[in-house]
């Protein structure tokens, strides 16, 4: 049955940069220094130079904030049934041992974690901000980090640690650059049917009823702007994934509990 799995498995679309190459006329900035209004940033200066996913850096992964090369084609059904099983697409990171100091994304992490060695919405917005990883797009606000840390808070504690930390910026870097595809004239923003053909490059098969919700949930004067995009994207990738949890027949139906349904929903 056609599906709505979560896009991002294969080939590039046309005009994409192949992983590990530098994808062009992304804005974006150099990280900036560790000193924020006010005091300095927890864990010590924020390091120099573009994080990874910025400034042609790879970030490593799939397309469009996929998984790595060899799923099913773009826009298309993995052999399951319709989508990826639960845990395909995204790595498990629990139980993994802390990297190796010359990860890239480690110095970035320490910057601005907690003393309890994990980021919370406010850390998130900070690194966002002063990375410049929305480059001339407007700023993450804090109600849209506080979703991309729910999408992978998957032990419920409002925080995330390194490795989900690292899978966030393999996300964030690939919505970037399917948003980048559509925003041609660098305004920040798309239209509503620009939107629409994002969402289905990204491999999402939605009902024109559902699209059209989401155009009137995201539209800010008949526009939407990268904030609430990215904010539309985690939510569709985090509800299809705890829905593909529980449909474990890969029928595209499932029968919730209240108190669960409510859980999935609310969390994000």
């Amino acid at each position: 049955m056609a599906y709505p799995g979560y896009g991002g498995y294969g080939a590039p679309m046309p005009g994409m940069a192949a992983p590990g190459m530098p994808p062009q006329g992304m804005p974006g900035g150099h990280m900036a220094g560790g000193h924020m209004a006010g005091g300095h940033m927890a864990g010590g200066p924020m390091p120099g130079g573009p994080m990874p996913g910025q400034m042609g850096m790879p970030m490593g992964g799939g397309p469009m904030g996929g998984p790595p090369m060899g799923g099913a084609p773009m826009g298309g059904v993995p052999s399951s049934g319709g989508y990826a099983p639960y845990g395909g697409a995204y790595p498990n990171t629990f139980g993994a041992q802390q990297p190796a100091a010359n990860d890239p994304m480690w110095s970035y992490f320490t910057a601005i974690a907690g003393q309890d060695g994990e980021v919370d919405a406010q850390e998130l917005q900070t690194c966002l901000t002063q990375s410049g990883f929305s480059g001339s797009y407007t700023p993450f606000s804090l109600d849209t980090c506080r979703i991309m840390i729910a999408m992978l808070d998957r032990d419920f504690t409002g925080k995330m640690g390194f490795n989900e930390f690292k899978e966030l910026f393999q996300a964030l870097s690939g919505w970037k650059q399917n948003f980048m595809m559509f925003d041609q004239d660098r305004s920040g923003t798309v239209e509503p049917h620009e939107m629409t053909q994002a969402i289905s490059a990204m491999g999402y098969r939605i009902s024109p009823p559902a699209l059209n919700a989401i155009m009137k949930r995201y539209n800010k004067g008949g526009r939407i702007y990268f904030d609430d995009y990215v904010a539309c994207c985690v939510k569709l990738r985090a509800l299809t994934e705890n829905f593909k949890r529980r449909d474990t027949m890969h029928q595209g139906s499932v029968t919730f509990q209240y108190d669960d349904f409510i859980l999935c929903t609310m969390a994000i």
